[in-house]
């Protein structure tokens, strides 16, 4: 890895907004995709490893907590790699990772091994591979990046719609086993998108050339810890929190509230597929709509109504009585879903800007890792103890609305726009000007006091200062006396007329 470009991401590259960065969309958009899509394609051989291992329902389900645990908990230890190395390498690494994880599940002799294999050594390589990746997408689009957030987002759901029926055609034809084996096979894909990720250079200039080689370059901070002096990331890291709390409830419950509303196995499940398909347009939409001028300079409230949306939604839907209006309920989820998908780390973007991103974003996912441990785990005792599916609603509802009204008002109340500084280009060329304008307007004055011309020599004295000592001073001052004295006298000429004498100013 030493002869990698590290990317740093302050390097004063403007965004290109196009070009390769369809190229680094793409594979942000794949990656995105395995990443959140990965825990929950994993469920389909759940039944298959309890007849195997002969362990229950719970005991598999650690299977996906623990992926999700090392995707979100990882991110400062991914944020410190990143800075150190770049981008490219670490998502390379990461794909092996995460592919070796599968396959070495593939030979497991217990549950355990696959805790190990699955949770946390893919869950390891995924994490290495969705954070850089959202960071290079920052770093490519600038004008445009809404709406490439809402497109790399939009992997999530089509993820999701191919890799679960894939598990149960592999486990079908192959078993757990060689379904496993297969997918590591797949994931190697990752290491494909991690070399999409060319980072950006500068065009160097012949007079650079020289300055670079003689002065070193100050080493970047591995993790950036003054983010937290930014009110608007702490903001932004509490209401995330917070709304992490409630949002993934409701998918994880939904089927299981149809099948005790009396619908069969595979009606319930059908839920889960209309919630992705809408969710698939609702990303992009979402992002062309914050592109707009003039929502994206407001786009924390427009995530903020997001989710809102979201959690109005959940408590709407938590009074579904039967499964048409679980139907209605999935259709809004999805929009709102989507939607709070695609801004979720734009408005993160916007926050903290290229440089501290890379750092924020890695701080962020470990303080969600703490959430989603928490969230279902929770609703699901509540759903324990109440028998009733409508207080689980109530409550995720309940949680994503107090984190949109925490952002929002906090915004509002602490949160003050800044006028965008120029670039430093910009102060140069407006320093060179203001410079140039005084010396125009005070060209002129310096001609009337010089006679209309002053000669080159006369210019040179007027700009060096004058070194005088104080006996000089105290000449200037005594001749000066004497000539007020002789100019307040008259002087009689031989002629008898009285003139004034002639000054020698």
């Amino acid at each position: 890895m030493g002869g990698a470009v590290v990317d740093s991401g302050n390097s004063g590259v403007k965004a290109p907004d196009g070009g390769w960065g369809w190229a680094v969309l793409f594979g942000c958009f794949v990656i995105t995709g395995f990443s959140y899509a990965f825990p929950k394609a994993v469920s389909v051989f759940f039944k298959e490893l309890i007849r195997e291992f002969g362990v229950g329902y719970s005991d598999c389900a650690w299977i996906s907590s623990i992926l999700l645990a090392m995707l979100y908990g990882s991110g400062p230890l991914c944020s410190i790699l990143v800075n150190r190395f770049g981008c490219r390498p670490v998502m390379m690494v990461g794909g092996l990772f995460a592919s070796l994880g599968m396959i070495m599940a593939s030979f497991a002799t217990s549950i355990l091994h696959i805790y190990l294999c699955i949770g946390v050594i893919t869950g390891l390589g995924l994490s290495l591979n969705f954070q850089p990746s959202l960071i290079m997408l920052n770093r490519y689009f600038s004008e445009k990046r809404p709406l490439a957030n809402g497109l790399a987002a939009a992997g999530s759901p089509v993820a999701l719609c191919c890799l679960s029926p894939l598990g149960q055609i592999l486990q079908y034809n192959y078993g757990w086993r060689g379904g496993f084996l297969i997918l590591g096979g797949i994931l190697l894909n990752c290491c494909a998108c991690g070399a999409l990720m060319r980072p950006l250079k500068a065009p160097k200039k012949p007079s650079e050339v020289d300055e670079k080689e003689t002065k070193p370059k100050p080493k970047a901070k591995l993790l950036d810890f003054t983010v937290f002096k930014d009110c608007g990331f702490v903001i932004y890291t509490v209401a995330a929190a917070i709304m992490v709390l409630g949002l993934f409830v409701p998918p994880v419950f939904v089927v299981s509230y149809a099948k005790e509303l009396g619908n069969e196995d595979t009606k319930s499940a059908l839920l889960l597929t209309i919630l992705g398909f809408i969710d698939i347009f609702a990303r992009p939409t979402c992002g062309i709509i914050a592109g707009l001028k003039w929502v994206r300079p407001r786009c924390v409230y427009l995530f903020s109504f997001a989710m809102i949306f979201n959690g109005v939604t959940d408590l709407v839907g938590s009074m579904a009585k039967d499964y048409a209006s679980l139907v209605v309920f999935c259709i809004f989820f999805g929009i709102s879903y989507g939607m709070v998908g695609a801004l979720q780390f734009e408005v993160l973007m916007a926050i903290v800007g290229t440089e501290k991103f890379s750092s924020a974003i890695g701080l962020v996912l470990l303080v969600e890792a703490i959430a989603v441990l928490v969230g279902p785990p929770g609703a699901g005792r509540l759903l324990d103890a109440t028998k009733n599916y409508m207080y689980v609603f109530l409550l995720a509802g309940c949680e994503v609305v107090l984190s949109a009204l925490v952002l929002a008002i906090c915004n509002l109340l602490f949160i003050k726009m800044k006028p965008q500084e120029p670039d430093p280009p910009a102060k140069m060329e407006m320093a060179i000007t203001e410079t140039e304008m005084e010396e125009l307007n005070k060209s002129p004055k310096d001609d009337q006091d010089n006679g209309g011309g002053a000669s080159e020599n006369g210019k040179k004295k007027a700009a060096e200062p004058e070194a005088t000592t104080k006996s000089d001073d105290k000449k200037v001052k005594e001749l000066d006396s004497i000539e007020l004295e002789n100019a307040s006298k008259t002087v009689a000429e031989p002629n008898g007329v009285a003139v004034e004498p002639e000054s020698s100013l």
